[in-house]
């Protein structure tokens, strides 16, 4: 039987531990975990309406899905949750982003002009949103072939784009480093993310690290980790 809300405090507990150890927290105290620099998404793909229901009462209010059709199932099952934020994750293919548009509150994998510009459009016709829709740029920071993202010089025109979008807020940069990346990879994550912070007021997020990386993540100024097995446990197969 999983127990969500001990594996949620696990992780807490775990970034607490991180922003400890580089710096970014300078006391322990009960007080301080409900204050930490670095937030927690849950990654619920491929999880049960259930079990993110157990980790909302727990006190869990942000998850992250990268299936659509999947996704727009648990949000209607779950519409009950009034506190609960869905944040999209996964690649966006552009016919689907009306769906994406009207269903959830963060999209973290932005990688295209067009992308942008079709969400905007989609919360002008629809006005399914009663504040802006927040934006992530995802960064193919690793330049891998296989991944999605923006290449690292094409950031700040796209960050231009959205920006100018008035049904979207640019919060920031998300990124899925390669397995054992060195330091330099999250090092440039970390100055990009400095330089679109002193470009835009409204950047406050660095979407980095998962539960292999956390810790560096962490120490390179992440401010919202991922995690899903570590919380939900083993993923389920998708057919």
């Amino acid at each position: 039987m999983i127990n969500i809300k001990n594996n949620l405090d696990k992780i807490k507990a775990q970034i607490q531990q991180a922003c400890q150890k580089s710096g970014r927290l300078t006391h322990l105290s009960e007080q301080s975990k409900q204050s930490l620099p670095v937030s927690l998404l849950a990654v619920s793909k491929t999880k049960p309406a259930a079990l993110i229901e157990q980790a909302y009462l727990a006190g869990q209010h942000d998850f992250g899905e990268n299936y659509l059709q999947e996704a727009i199932e648990k949000i209607a099952q779950l519409a009950h949750l009034n506190e609960a934020n869905w944040h999209f994750i996964g690649p966006i293919q552009s016919n689907k982003t009306k769906q994406i548009a009207s269903n959830f509150s963060w999209v973290h994998s932005v990688d295209r002009e067009k992308i942008a510009l079709r969400l905007n459009q989609h919360i002008q016709d629809n006005n399914c949103h009663n504040t802006p829709l927040n934006i992530c740029l995802q960064v193919n920071i690793s330049n891998e072939e296989s991944k999605s993202g923006v290449a690292i010089d094409d950031i700040f025109p796209l960050a231009e784009i959205v920006n100018n979008c008035d049904k979207l807020t640019l919060r920031g940069l998300m990124a899925v480093p390669e397995k054992n990346a060195s330091s330099a990879c999250y090092e440039k994550m970390q100055q990009l993310f400095a330089q679109l912070k002193k470009q835009y007021p409204s950047v406050d997020t660095l979407s980095l690290g998962m539960s292999n990386d956390l810790e560096q993540a962490v120490a390179h100024g992440s401010t919202m980790v991922r995690i899903g097995t570590a919380i939900f446990g083993e993923r389920t197969v998708k057919n």
